[in-house]
């Protein structure tokens, strides 16, 4: 993306009005890494549900992976992504759980340059509509790692597209009101 086009002619987007405004649709470059010991491309459903509603909303898959649930892999993948051009935000599925197996945040946490607290406030906000007090088990996180958005999310079906829909979608869009990542996405390597 380039992202000196996110923001008008004074260096900042305008708030208020409609939760949807007539301002245009920014894609972005999105990366998916799916954290799974037994998940393969033919298995994979989250990870496939991801890059089928990257690419219904307009965005664009900037790379897709599958990585065993080992704590260094993970996060070697996670550098890689954050390290490529094409790449914007980058979405993880699964390794969120309470087993001694789900080591997602632990590989992924140490690489944030910022915690996104309201991320999980919001996250378990939206998963107990769906599953109730079952959201207690889950340690979904996002962050800001070298100018890159990261969202580590469940790997189950659903909480995948509760994630997506209800939360990662609305704010990777530009015409999201009063306000959205994508808005801010030009600042974040700004000293």
């Amino acid at each position: 993306m380039d992202r000196s086009a996110v923001l008008g002619p004074n260096g900042s987007g305008s708030l208020g009005g409609d939760a949807l405004s007539a301002r245009e649709f920014i894609p972005v470059g999105i990366a998916v890494m799916t954290v799974s010991d037994t998940r393969t491309d033919e298995t994979d459903t989250s990870g496939r549900y991801l890059a089928s509603a990257i690419a219904e909303t307009g965005h664009r898959l900037a790379g897709k992976a599958i990585v065993p649930d080992d704590a260094q892999r993970i996060a070697a993948q996670m550098r890689e992504f954050c390290h490529d051009g094409a790449v914007d935000v980058i979405i993880s599925t699964g390794g969120t759980g309470l087993t001694r197996r789900d080591v997602t945040p632990e590989a992924v946490m140490p690489l944030f340059d910022k915690v996104i607290e309201g991320f999980a406030a919001v996250w378990h906000r939206v998963s107990y509509d769906s599953i109730g007090l079952s959201t207690i088990q889950s340690r979904a996180c996002a962050g800001v790692v070298n100018g890159r958005f990261v969202f580590c999310l469940p790997g189950s079906n659903g909480a995948v597209r509760d994630g997506w829909t209800k939360v990662i979608a609305p704010q990777l869009d530009h015409r999201t009101r009063p306000c959205n990542l994508i808005e801010i996405m030009p600042r974040l390597m700004e000293s």
